[in-house]
């Protein structure tokens, strides 16, 4: 199950994300979004981890304050596309 971590402190890495969920179940992988062009991260990241484990970490980790941050975490849902500009 793929989940969305948003409300990151600006300071976490993936490793800090993986860290994080590991200490809740098996976690596949874990990134954090970064700006392409600064380099920073954006706020927010992704965590891929089993079903069962994924549901028990959304329930223990949402709303955990990390840095004076309350995370949000909840399951991924799919980017809409995105509209561009002009008529059609």
């Amino acid at each position: 199950m793929k989940i969305y971590v948003g409300n990151l402190p600006w300071s976490t890495n993936d490793s800090d994300l993986e860290a994080m969920f590991a200490a809740v179940g098996s976690v596949t992988s874990a990134q954090v979004v970064m700006d392409r062009d600064s380099g920073r991260s954006r706020g927010f990241g992704f965590v891929e981890m089993p079903q069962e484990d994924g549901k028990r970490a959304i329930s223990e980790i949402n709303g955990r304050d990390i840095d004076g941050r309350a995370l949000r975490v909840d399951e991924a849902t799919e980017r809409q596309p995105r509209k561009t500009g002009g008529s059609y």
